[in-house]
C-alpha cells in the first residue's frame, strides 16, 4: 500500500510507491517507432487495462471496446490508491499518510503513432474536454486536496510507453510546489488587490521580446526567470482561477492555440522529449488545513500550464542549491520559438 512520508527537515512530503517497481518497460524502446501488437493503449486492446472510468465514445459502442476517441482507465500500478485512508499518523518526529488518492491515465488517442500535434482540433479539444471532467469529478471527494494533471512525453522524459497519454494524480495534501505558487499569488492579492499572474502577463505584453504567440484569448510565453531552456508559460489572458471553469467556447479557442504551441517545439526543437503541466486551483471543497488561507484563490491565482523541454540534466549543484542554471536566455528562446515557419 503506498503512503506519503513528510521530511521535516525539507517541509515536503514524499509519495513511497512500491507497486510502481513492478512496473514492466519491455514496450519502451518501440513503443514511438512502430505498432506494438500488445500496447495496451491501442484501439482493440482494451482488455490489457483496467476498466475504463469515463471515454469519448462513438454511439451505440460499448465501455470498454473498440470506438473510442478518448479513453481514461485507472493507471495499473498506481502512485495513490482511492481505497487508502488519509489518516495521519506520527513517527516520531516524523508524520505519514495512508496512500489515499487517485491515478489515473488520459489515453488521448485510439491510434498508436501519434502525438498532439498530429490530432485535429476537435480531437485536442475532446482531450482537453476530458481533462476538465475528471478535474471536476476528482474534486467531489472532499479528502483529495489537490489533482495534477501532467504529460511525460517521450522516454528521457519519464514515460513508460510511447502511445499518446497524460496522467492526474490527486492527492490529500496540496504539493509543496504548488503551494510556493499559490502563497505567491496570495501574498500578491493581499498587497495590491490584484491576481499576480495577470500583472505578469500585462507586463509581458508591454515588454514584447519574451511573448511567443498571443491569440484566441491565451498567450503563451518564455518566463523572465525561466528554469530551464526553451521553457513555456501557457495561460488564459482574461483571469479565471480554475481549469475545470473553463466553456466549451473556449476549449475551442484553445485547442489550436496548444496545438501551435507544440508544433512549435516539434519544429524547433526535433521533437525533443518534453514535461507538460496543468497548474489549476485547488479542491475549493476539500477539507484544507487552514481553509481560510486560501479563501481569496479566486481572485488570487490563475490558472496555467509549464511546458518544459528536457534539454538539460539537473545537476548536482541543482539539486544541492535549489537553483537552475539555464544555458539560453528566455528573450533567445522566445524568437526562435516565435519565428519559426509552422507551414
Amino acid at each position: 500500500m503506498p503512503e506519503l512520508r513528510y521530511d521535516p527537515l525539507m517541509k515536503r512530503w514524499v509519495i513511497i510507491a512500491t507497486e510502481r517497481a513492478a512496473r514492466p518497460s519491455d514496450l519502451t524502446s518501440t513503443a514511438k517507432y512502430g505498432h506494438i501488437q500488445k500496447c495496451p493503449f491501442c484501439e482493440g486492446n482494451e482488455s490489457f487495462t483496467p476498466p475504463e472510468i469515463m471515454a469519448v465514445r462513438d454511439p451505440h459502442t460499448q465501455p470498454n471496446s473498440p470506438g473510442w476517441k478518448v479513453r481514461v482507465v485507472p493507471n495499473k500500478y498506481p502512485a495513490l490508491k482511492t481505497d487508502a485512508t488519509s489518516k495521519r499518523m506520527k513517527d516520531g518526529l516524523h508524520e505519514r499518510i495512508d496512500g489515499k488518492g487517485a491515478h489515473e491515465v488520459i489515453i488521448e488517442s485510439p491510434k498508436h503513432n501519434v502525438d498532439l500535434t498530429d490530432l485535429s482540433n476537435e480531437e485536442i479539444k475532446w482531450v482537453l474536454s476530458v481533462y476538465r471532467q475528471r478535474i471536476r469529478a476528482l474534486y467531489k471527494d472532499s479528502h483529495l486536496k489537490y489533482a495534477l494533471l501532467f504529460k511525460n512525453h517521450k522516454k528521457a522524459a519519464g514515460a513508460s510507453l510511447g502511445h499518446l497519454h497524460s496522467q492526474i494524480i490527486a492527492t490529500p495534501i496540496i504539493p509543496q510546489n504548488v503551494k510556493i505558487k499559490l502563497t505567491a499569488s496570495q501574498e500578491y492579492f493581499k498587497q495590491n488587490k490584484n491576481c499576480l499572474i495577470c500583472d505578469l502577463i500585462q507586463q509581458e505584453i508591454q515588454n514584447k521580446k519574451r511573448i511567443i504567440t498571443k491569440n484566441n484569448g491565451f498567450i503563451a510565453i518564455a518566463p523572465y526567470a525561466s528554469h530551464f531552456p526553451f521553457e513555456i508559460f501557457i495561460a488564459p489572458l482574461k483571469h479565471s482561477h480554475n481549469f475545470v471553469d473553463i466553456s466549451d467556447k473556449d476549449l475551442e479557442r484553445f485547442s489550436p492555440f496548444l496545438k501551435d504551441i507544440l508544433l512549435r517545439i516539434k519544429l524547433l526543437l526535433e521533437d525533443p522529449p518534453f514535461n507538460f503541466v496543468l497548474h489549476t486551483s485547488p479542491n475549493p471543497d476539500s477539507k484544507l488545513k487552514a481553509p481560510d488561507k486560501w479563501e481569496s484563490l479566486p481572485s488570487a491565482y490563475h490558472w496555467h500550464i509549464d511546458i518544459i523541454p528536457r534539454l538539460i540534466r539537473i545537476a548536482g549543484f541543482e539539486w544541492g542549491s535549489g537553483f537552475y542554471i539555464n544555458p539560453s536566455t528566455p528573450e533567445t528562446a522566445a524568437r526562435y520559438l516565435r519565428n519559426i515557419n509552422l507551414s
